[in-house]
């Protein structure tokens, strides 16, 4: 049975924790950063990693299997 390849575009989005969470970015940090974009208080809060959500995670470890 060959090997599964892992997705490229999720192995570089997503990690797994020591506990099998799966740990994320979020979104929204490319431009309308300063001006009319977003607040301080928003962009810090952007820094921040987040976590995925019950109902992705098992897509997501389906896709980066041997990581």
């Amino acid at each position: 049975m060959p090997k599964i390849k892992t997705h490229s575009g999720a192995k570089k989005r997503f990690a797994l924790t020591k506990n099998g969470k799966v740990k994320r970015a979020h979104a929204g940090k490319r431009h309308l950063l300063n001006g009319h974009g977003k607040t301080t208080k928003l962009k810090r809060g952007l820094r921040k990693g987040g976590y995925a959500d019950k109902t992705n995670e098992a897509a997501i470890k389906r896709m980066i299997l041997y990581k």
